[in-house]
């Protein structure tokens, strides 16, 4: 039996897991991440003293030691700058990918490390398992609908043999039943929205407190003038609404295929397999992490370039600078450069990485 340290959201899942924890023998203790008090008066709804109430009320029900612990400053430092930054040089990053690997498995372990705790859990759907060589994989959890793998694509070895993930062993109605048996507060709470602990707000909300306007030209793949932009920061590629330029074909979107940072320009073609930049096969990976293996040789394996997305089959070749070359045998739609690519072996998540050139 461990000494662990959950970390209690206020949401379900994190409680359920303090429950299941508390079952299985564990010592356990619940801490709240106090990360985002929105102090800027940002848009949107910030529910982080509703949270803490319903995180300290679902200690005092189990009978936990609670504490909070405040790493505003470092959620700040890792999480917000690097997001307004990546949104600011033209590229898409994932906040809640960088989150878990930053703040939760990040900081936050080092701080549980630190007071004597062995690990941490979280209210992932994911699954943990010990490997022969004692070291840990890290599984799709067992709600195919609930599997929140792919935000854990980032982690390294060190901190997926920290984790652990309770609430991944079971479905979503099963969590919350194990809520409704220990009489939780928050065995009805609905589940959050938004950005990782910042709340329910809109991504080009939050970013245009940060980043100024900045209008330019709307141009089609062919450089023809289509409309204006409000500034690139606030388009995704793949984009089939609220860019303003309405379609002449029925049933057919134009939609953002590429943001020419240098012209300031946004650039924008037809919903369709043959319009360029939309679909690309070959990637650039960065910031190459791994769970458990190593990518020192060439190998086929399933690669996830976004939430929701399906896994595919993708080659991937390592390089001198530690980046990896990919693949994907099928064309993929919209692959950004800042997101996050998941690897798996099946239903084990092996890694992931940061796009960092679409060809």
């Amino acid at each position: 039996m461990a000494k662990v340290l959950v970390g209690l959201s206020g949401g379900v899942d994190s409680s359920a897991a303090a429950a299941m924890l508390i079952e299985q023998g564990h010592e356990v203790s619940g801490a709240f991440m106090k990360n985002w008090i929105n102090s800027e008066g940002l848009p949107g709804d910030c529910p982080w003293e509703t949270d803490l109430e319903d995180a300290l009320a679902v200690a005092r029900k189990l009978k936990i030691e609670f504490r909070v612990v405040d790493l505003i400053d470092q959620y700040k430092e890792r999480i917000v700058d690097y997001l307004v930054e990546g949104y600011r040089s033209g590229i898409t990053p994932n906040p809640d990918v960088w989150c878990n690997r930053e703040m939760k498995f990040g900081v936050f372990l080092d701080y549980a490390l630190g007071q004597g705790f062995e690990s941490v859990a979280t209210g992932h759907y994911a699954r943990k398992r010990t490997l022969s060589d004692g070291h840990a994989a890290i599984l799709r959890g067992a709600d195919p609908n609930k599997d929140q793998s792919y935000f854990l694509a980032l982690m390294t070895s060190f901190q997926a043999d920290r984790a652990m993930f309770p609430a991944g062993e079971l479905l979503k109605p099963e969590v919350r039943e194990v809520a409704r048996r220990h009489d939780l507060p928050t065995a009805a709470k609905k589940d959050s929205q938004g950005i990782c602990f910042i709340g329910d707000i809109k991504m080009s909300d939050f970013i245009s407190h940060y980043i100024p306007d900045k209008p330019g030209e709307i141009v089609d793949v062919h450089g023809k003038v289509m409309g204006q932009h409000r500034g690139l920061h606030l388009y995704t590629l793949g984009q089939r609404k609220g860019h303003g330029v309405a379609s002449p074909r029925e049933g057919m979107a134009y939609v953002v295929v590429a943001k020419d940072v240098e012209k300031n320009q946004l650039v924008v073609g037809w919903d369709e397999s043959e319009t360029p930049g939309l679909y690309a096969s070959e990637c650039v990976i960065g910031s190459v992490s791994t769970i458990g293996v190593n990518f020192d040789a060439p190998r086929w394996l399933e690669a996830q370039p976004r939430y929701r997305a399906k896994a595919e089959r993708a080659h991937i070749t390592p390089r001198e600078d530690g980046k990896l070359d990919l693949r994907f045998q099928t064309p993929q739609r919209a692959i950004a450069a800042g997101q996050i690519c998941a690897f798996y072996d099946g239903g084990r998540l092996l890694g992931g990485g940061v796009f960092e050139q679409v060809k």
